[in-house]
């Protein structure tokens, strides 16, 4: 990537929205070849991709979190501990977990000990870091997520409404594949969050993620330090085109609005398709 960058005389390079936009270290290799990465410090990818980091910084901020362990358990005996204090059911999460790996639902205390070992080995294989916490585990939770812009500044806006007590653009998952968000509606939600963006210093597009409990309860859950595939979602009812937003941050300019321009309009809905061959491997042919 960086050699592509280099014969090209690119200036900046935008990372997409998978791992690479999450990796700090790629965005030092870019600081340290004088090539802009488009999106937030490395201090900050590092910070919040962390989630049980990410997890006492909202707590620190005022933002409530979910009961469960402050930061990696140690060991089964302090998970144990924990375990015990929250109240059963728990999660097991991967610190530096995404996608549902390195993440187990513990049900009753003699399921704890093989979750976390089984937790470990996936998170260290698929992030090469085997931490694990706890939290408290939600049934029947909603998922609820929206973007945020902050500039070099001090300007940060959400993109979830044009005020914190009117209805705004928020992104709910409505169906399901297991662990999988298949369908994001903008819905109604104010702008939680903020502070935790504002505490850390945060700068460019990143996505916060809370947790509505069936008692209309949020909880702070993690944040993405990048944009999402589901960002058309968002720029369909505001207007506002993120990518756009990223790159002129990214130049240098400060936001162009404050968070009373920013209007919605109508409704959007994001559907993936998912392609997969339910028929056993031995039946395959070719």
């Amino acid at each position: 990537m960086i050699a592509a960058a280099e014969i090209t005389d690119a200036d900046a390079i935008h990372p997409g929205y998978g791992f690479l936009a999450e990796s700090a270290h790629f965005a030092e290799v870019c600081d340290a070849c004088k090539i802009r990465f488009i999106g937030p410090s490395p201090n900050v990818i590092r910070l919040m991709g962390d989630k049980a980091k990410a997890r006492e910084s909202a707590a620190a901020a005022g933002v409530p979190v979910l009961p469960g362990s402050r930061g990696p358990v140690q060991n089964d005996q302090e998970a144990a501990r924990v375990a015990a204090r929250i109240g059963y059911p728990v999660i097991v999460k991967a610190s530096a977990g995404g996608g549902g790996r390195g993440m187990r639902i513990v049900n009753a205390a003699d399921q704890l000990a093989p979750a976390l070992s089984a937790a470990r080995t996936e998170a260290q294989a698929a992030f090469g870091v085997p931490d694990v916490y706890l939290e408290k585990y939600l049934r029947n939770p909603r998922h609820i997520e929206f973007q945020v812009l902050g500039d070099s500044f001090g300007n940060v806006v959400h993109l979830a409404s044009a005020s914190a007590r009117s209805s705004g653009g928020t992104r709910r998952s409505s169906r399901s594949r297991p662990r999988r968000r298949c369908t994001e509606i903008a819905a109604p939600h104010g702008g939680r969050g903020l502070k935790v963006a504002r505490s850390v210093g945060y700068q460019n597009a990143g996505t916060l993620e809370f947790l509505l409990d069936e008692e209309g309860r949020f909880y702070f859950m993690e944040m993405n330090t990048r944009i999402q595939v589901e960002h058309p979602v968002t720029e369909m009812v505001t207007g506002i085109d993120l990518i756009k937003e990223q790159i002129k941050i990214a130049a240098g300019e400060s936001l162009g609005f404050r968070q009373e321009d920013i209007v919605h309009t109508g409704h959007s809905i994001e559907c993936r398709i998912n392609a997969e061959d339910p028929r056993p491997s031995s039946r395959r042919r070719g």
